[in-house]
């Protein structure tokens, strides 16, 4: 068993949306084993919101991976920042090379967790990720083979700030939103394409619901406007148009706002499971096993009967002779009965 109590610990993460906010429940589960610790986590700075105000931890570190920080010199500024603050332990928990070369190069007295293969040799305690078990639990295992015995969380966590949720407020408000509005949010992109539900479905799913009495809102970042202009020109009822719209801790706040949310499997549907919003998601080509919501306030709609074609998850694609069967095969009416149900089951804002 590692000491984590009492010590000044890093963790360090920098892979894409998703994957950080499945990393909240070992970050409240951390804080809860080592109350009187000193916790410190580095991220992307493009994704900090997701981070920034928790209060299970004391400090974030950021670095823009992919702009002004995308260099083995910036990285290795990093390392030798990160090498004054005087850390007991660091615990990586993804085996990307940035976390692992910043790692390998961070004076510590104790490096654990996972890392690239090439940076083995730097590792006191080397843990590799068990890939058969749901990401965050992936994440929490960590916590169990460096000897914390009970892992106390909440699941998915983001905790806008004050600011945040000034310019969700705003948002509504501009957008003539009332207390007694009732909202569906959809998610219509997907940083993979095999993994997007077709945008006239969506829109099909948005009139309906619009006419029970629901105003649609379509969320999502600046690279899915396209989508949403396509779906957008499918549809018989005016939707409220929030893509691209807000960073993402706004993003968090705005969808409490919201009755349920519709998506694909992507990072926004994280976000909004960890504002406890009820969830649709559409999945195809991907295991929900390994990276589904993690929530019990979600249901999953797949193709019926279910394809054949989706054999590892991990790849994202569909070896169906008819490329991206599972998404073409998951049908409308599916998807409208379970938004139906969720409403039903959990009531509405």
């Amino acid at each position: 068993m590692i000491e984590l109590d009492n010590k000044r610990i890093l963790v360090t993460f920098l892979m894409h949306l998703g994957d950080l906010t499945l990393t909240t429940p070992f970050i409240h589960a951390l804080r809860k084993a080592a109350p009187k610790a000193h916790i410190t986590f580095l991220a992307d700075e493009k994704l900090k919101d997701v981070v920034l105000h928790n209060p299970y931890l004391d400090e974030v570190i950021t670095i823009d991976k992919k702009g002004k920080d995308n260099s083995l010199l910036a990285l290795w500024a990093c390392a030798r920042k990160l090498s004054t603050m005087d850390f007991d332990v660091v615990i990586n928990l993804h085996p990307n090379e940035r976390c692992s070369f910043i790692d390998a190069f961070t004076k510590t007295k104790m490096r654990t967790g996972t890392t690239h293969t090439i940076f083995k040799w730097a590792w006191d305690k080397f843990i590799p990720l068990d890939r058969t078990i749901h990401a965050a639990d992936m994440y929490l295992k960590v916590l169990t083979d460096l000897g914390v015995e009970k892992l106390e969380h909440n699941g998915l966590e983001i905790f806008p700030s004050d600011e945040h949720q000034k310019g969700a407020d705003e948002f509504w408000r501009n957008h003539g939103v009332f207390a007694s509005d009732k909202l569906i949010g959809f998610n219509i992109g997907s940083a993979v394409v095999t993994k997007r539900w077709a945008p006239e479905r969506f829109a099909e799913v948005a009139d309906r619901l619009a006419a029970k009495g629901y105003k649609p809102v379509f969320f999502g970042g600046t690279m899915d406007e396209e989508m949403v202009d396509e779906a957008v020109a499918k549809m018989k009822t005016t939707p409220i148009i929030a893509t691209g719209a807000f960073r993402i801790g706004e993003l968090a706040a705005a969808m409490r706002r919201c009755s349920l949310i519709i998506t694909n499997d992507s990072g926004p549907m994280h976000v909004a499971i960890s504002q406890k919003v009820p969830i649709v998601a559409m999945y195809g080509p991907s295991i929900p096993k390994l990276y589904g919501p993690y929530t019990e306030k979600a249901v999953i709609v797949t193709a019926q009967p279910p394809c054949m074609g989706c054999k590892d998850g991990m790849k994202h694609k569909c070896d169906h002779a008819d490329k991206n069967n599972c998404m073409t095969r998951l049908m409308v009416d599916q998807v409208v009965q379970a938004a139906e149900d969720m409403l039903a089951k959990y009531g509405e804002n």
